[in-house]
């Protein structure tokens, strides 16, 4: 993999594997930066968090809106 990398970062113009270059730093920072703070825990939804939130519907609500009567008719 090493020599495979090189063979195409000899092929890039000296502007471009700059960008690769900074673009490594940046990864290796972050794999760095994870490993001393830990894995973030991933936050999951929870069934049921929402219940009771739409009960307050009007009992009208299935009615045509007065807007519509005309497209209606």
């Amino acid at each position: 993999m090493s020599q495979e990398l090189i063979n195409v970062l000899s092929k890039l113009t000296p502007e471009l594997q700059t960008e690769v270059l900074h673009y490594a730093e940046f990864l290796s920072e972050k794999v760095q930066t994870s490993a001393a703070q830990g894995e973030p825990k991933k936050k999951y939804r929870q069934a049921g968090t929402l219940k009771g939130m739409f009960d307050r519907l009007p009992d009208d609500f299935d009615e045509p809106l007065d807007d519509l009567k005309e497209y209606m008719q």
